[in-house]
């Protein structure tokens, strides 16, 4: 694989194209509608080209900002062209547009919500104090919503999706202090940046300890099996880790954070599979 073919795929980002796919096929399983496989993949292989559209959009515009903060990145070092990186992000929402409309109107409307927020992040809100992180959050809890509104049943992801956003909130935050100097430098004011490194990241601290205290909350309410409890304990403390790591190393601490998010994706599938089987 030459450069530009290597740099092309970089773009999509494909670990965080393939977790956000999982997120929507976990949505639509925890819906529970059984003959409803063809919309479910529908919806996971659109969460994948939009994702990937997004953050070949992101690095598009976040080109200035990622010579400084992420140099080795497919458009700062090169291998990419800023244009054909737009081409390529242009084409890969393209796609996804397509494929959403073989789904339910409810998903449509999701993904046509989702597509222009993916733009509008990066465009306008990416340097706003917290709404930027309000936005992704959202993107990501949404991903559930996506996964159920496809098989028509989104009801019974809605408490995943806010669990979702508020972790991931957590997340982006650690992320922009990670990414501080990079962003102070190009005149972004995000949290970090406005209010400073430690008051955002108990900002995030207080984000988790909602979402950790609000977990057991579909075990409660009869959505999960009692084995999920023992699996999200297990996300829950991971996360609550990598914010405690965050004040000290806050690369390290974001890249912890995706393990706890897909433990907890595994603890949503394993906690509805108890009651099915």
């Amino acid at each position: 694989m030459n450069d530009t073919a290597r740099g092309v795929l970089e773009l999509a980002r494909p670990g965080n194209c393939v977790a956000a796919g999982l997120l929507t096929a976990t949505g639509a399983f925890v819906a529970g509608v059984g003959g409803a496989t063809l919309p479910a993949a529908i919806a996971t292989v659109t969460t994948v080209f939009a994702v990937a559209a997004g953050n070949a959009i992101n690095d598009y515009f976040d080109r200035d900002i990622d010579a400084i903060n992420r140099p080795d990145r497919p458009i700062p070092r090169g291998a990419v062209s800023a244009r054909g990186g737009l081409a390529v992000s242009i084409s890969w929402f393209a796609v996804a547009v397509a494929l959403a409309l073989a789904l339910l109107p409810l998903a449509l409307a999701i993904a046509g919500v989702n597509l222009a927020a993916l733009v509008t992040y990066t465009t306008i809100f990416k340097g706003t104090p917290g709404l930027g992180n309000a936005l992704v959050s959202y993107l990501v809890g949404s991903t559930f919503l996506f996964g159920g509104a496809a098989v028509g049943a989104v009801e019974g992801v809605v408490v995943l999706a806010l669990l979702a956003g508020l972790s991931t909130f957590a997340r982006e935050v650690i992320k922009d202090v990670e990414d501080v100097a990079g962003d102070r430098e190009e005149g972004l004011r995000t949290l970090p940046v406005a209010v400073g490194e430690d008051r955002a990241l108990w900002v995030a601290v207080a984000a988790l300890v909602v979402a950790v205290v609000a977990s057991p909350v579909p075990y409660l309410v009869g959505t999960f099996g009692a084995v999920y409890l023992v699996v999200v304990a297990v996300a829950d403390a991971v996360m609550l880790y990598a914010c405690y790591e965050s004040f000290t190393d806050p690369t390290a601490a974001q890249q912890r954070f995706k393990y706890g998010t897909l433990l907890a994706a595994l603890a949503f599938v394993v906690g509805r599979a108890a009651l099915l089987w």
